[in-house]
């Protein structure tokens, strides 16, 4: 039986932003997903949840931004668990014989997993794949660096995509869309920015 190549991307997704759809496009061909899914988290572990919209409206944007995209889907699985989402359950839950998992991290977020909750069992589950911001020599020194540790401190498997960040701030961006500022709007995927609009997010 073949082995299913399974993609996870977690995130806060509030809003989901061209930044996060550009990852996720790069995610699934250079790790050559045979799919994808998004799992938009119910209370992030690693920082307050800054509001302006439900789990249920965060699930929806995440679901009209990530359309389109191939052998991607949308999952509630840290939605219908409930409680802070930690990232070691989710893979854990999604693990399984004949299933090879990977686990997409912006530049930040891989180089702080050691702090992560369960970080050990987070590299036993799945290879680490990282999109990396563009254009930083020393950040790129200090990503190669964390990588050889992790291999060396857990036996982790890295993948460093070649494909550079689309760097957004998502506290930036919901600044932005409080004011309705075309800037702001033109970083959402088509069909966000219409569903805030209509349910009057961010404002």
């Amino acid at each position: 039986m073949k082995t299913e190549r399974l993609g996870v991307y977690g995130g806060t997704f509030n809003p989901p932003h061209i930044g996060h759809r550009h990852a996720a496009g790069a995610f699934v061909e250079e790790a050559a997903l045979d799919r994808l899914l998004v799992i938009p988290d119910y209370l992030p572990p690693h920082k307050e949840y800054a509001g302006g919209a439900t789990a249920e409206e965060r699930l929806a944007m995440t679901r009209i931004a990530f359309a389109g995209i191939p052998r991607t889907e949308v999952s509630d699985l840290e939605l219908c668990r409930g409680g802070k989402s930690y990232t070691s359950d989710t893979l854990a839950a999604l693990s399984a014989l004949g299933r090879e998992l990977f686990f997409l991290t912006g530049t930040d977020m891989f180089l702080t997993l050691p702090a992560w909750h369960e970080p050990e069992r987070i590299f036993s589950l799945a290879t680490i794949a990282c999109i990396r911001r563009e254009d930083d020599p020393h950040l790129e020194k200090e990503i190669a660096a964390r990588a050889a540790e992790y291999r060396a401190t857990f036996g982790a498997k890295i993948l460093l995509l070649r494909a550079s960040a689309i760097e957004v701030s998502s506290s930036e961006l919901r600044t932005g869309l409080a004011a309705r500022d075309p800037a702001a709007l033109r970083l959402l995927p088509d069909g966000v920015a219409d569903y805030i609009g209509t349910r009057g997010l961010y404002l």
